[in-house]
């Protein structure tokens, strides 16, 4: 069975046997991940719709690496997208379906986001179809394209239909939120800081007094938000004292112009904050080599 279908059908079935107590739903839809497949009466109606094709050679049946982490082919990667994200939106619209059939809409907080920018694996083109919006960067980058994300929230009666916020917050501030819509306490020890308030337009939202991001992989990167002021440093392991870019988001969001030559003050700052943010783990594939701020 296609995964994305049998996740739907359980999501559906969970809600409907939970709909007389409350319940907490995380639905871990996989489209429009690699790999690019989809069954062949849902590519029909895509297929030669989206020119030219993009074709990928992968790790099919025979070949050495099937099924051991690589991807299979795609020879209409566009296509797959198109049909990936359009089962995506049929999905979501089921699910809220199923929450007003149960006339749980007003006391039901439905969430819709993604874990990362867009990805370019097994076929995918994301410059096709303009998937980060314009921003800098794809999936695995710290510049905004591989970390801003949608994030839409619905709660009739609650939530003001139309509105948006400008409030900065990351994935860490989910579980608070969640904690305070259910009246539980959480942690005092965690990073996250609940967005209710920006849900709700209700008390004081408080904020983050900066955000920062690792990942370990491709030469070590790093990336810090204070305010508008953003700044990346790729290639960690291979430059230790790699310099560190600076975008002003206020004026730039794209990150075209690296400003770092014009703020050392904001740069000294900035890399004093990285410092204290990269704590040494045990696991030791999540430490830099040599370890960044030496």
């Amino acid at each position: 069975m296609y995964a994305p279908v049998l996740i739907q059908e359980k999501t559906l079935e969970f809600i409907e046997a939970n709909k007389d107590q409350p319940f907490f739903c995380y639905v871990p839809h996989v489209v429009p991940h690699a790999e690019m497949f989809a069954p062949e009466e849902y590519m029909a109606g895509f297929r030669g719709k989206f020119p030219p094709e993009k074709t990928y050679e992968g790790a099919d049946e025979g070949h050495p690496r099937y099924r051991m982490g690589s991807y299979g082919s795609q020879s209409e990667g566009h296509a797959a997208f198109a049909e990936m994200v359009t089962m995506l939106d049929e999905h979501v619209g089921q699910i809220v379906a199923k929450v007003k059939e149960f006339g749980l809409e007003e006391t039901t907080l439905i969430i819709f986001t993604s874990d990362n920018g867009p990805h370019q694996e097994a076929g995918h083109d994301p410059a096709y179809f303009n998937c980060n919006g314009g921003l800098r960067g794809v999936k695995r980058d710290l510049y905004e394209g591989g970390i801003r994300v949608p994030m839409i929230a619905s709660w009739p009666g609650v939530i003001e239909a139309g509105s948006e916020s400008d409030h900065t917050s990351a994935f860490w501030d989910v579980f608070p939120t969640l904690a305070e819509v259910a009246g539980a306490t959480s942690s005092p020890s965690i990073d996250g800081i609940s967005f209710l308030p920006s849900l709700t337009g209700d008390g004081e939202q408080i904020q983050h007094p900066y955000l920062y991001w690792e990942f370990h992989e491709r030469g070590g990167r790093q990336g810090i938000l204070k305010g508008n002021w953003k700044g990346v440093k790729y290639d960690i392991n291979k430059i230790p004292h790699a310099p560190l870019e600076l975008y002003d988001l206020s004026k730039d969001p794209l990150e075209e112009s690296n400003v770092a030559y014009r703020f050392p003050e904001v740069i000294a700052e900035l890399e004093s904050l990285m410092r204290e943010a990269n704590t040494p783990s045990p696991i030791e594939k999540f430490n830099f080599s040599p370890p960044s701020g030496e």
